[in-house]
């Protein structure tokens, strides 16, 4: 047996309608929205009483998915008043190729997006910078120079 694909990375966020509205202004499609619990999603989950909305989100290409969630009990852990730093142990950040880095982040910004440091160029090859969306999430922009 062989590893398949990845098929999607989940995010637990606090506010699922934000989220979403970050995620389809950053160019992601809404491709399906459910409501989760019930005796498989405590078994799969490991959490007694999951109570759950989900959205899929899927990138213009299709190949690239995100799972955000929005639990309402067990409740999500962590207020997000203090932000993890870039280099804590765990997931890292979620890299997103773009056209225009600099339009991105503008449309980005109006739904919470900070940058973390500067757009920074990587020799002739892209532009990068890392920045927060919501729920604290820390994404990378890639802007390939042509």
């Amino acid at each position: 047996m062989t590893l398949q694909r990845i098929d999607n990375v989940g995010i637990v966020v606090e506010d699922l309608d934000a989220a979403i509205a970050f995620f389809t202004e950053l160019g992601m499609e809404v491709e399906g929205t459910a409501e989760i619990e019930g005796l498989f999603a405590d078994q799969a989950v490991g959490l007694p009483g999951v109570h759950s909305h989900i959205a899929m989100m899927r990138t213009p290409d299709g190949h690239g998915k995100l799972e955000l969630a929005q639990y309402h009990s067990p409740a999500a852990t962590g207020d997000g008043s203090h932000p993890l730093p870039p280099n804590t142990l765990g997931l890292h950040r979620i890299m997103f190729a773009v056209d225009d880095i600099d339009d991105t982040i503008a449309r980005l910004r109006p739904h919470g997006a900070e940058l973390l440091g500067e757009v920074a160029q990587y020799k002739d090859i892209y532009r990068l910078c890392y920045l927060r969306g919501p729920s604290g999430i820390i994404l990378a922009l890639a802007e390939e120079i042509s």
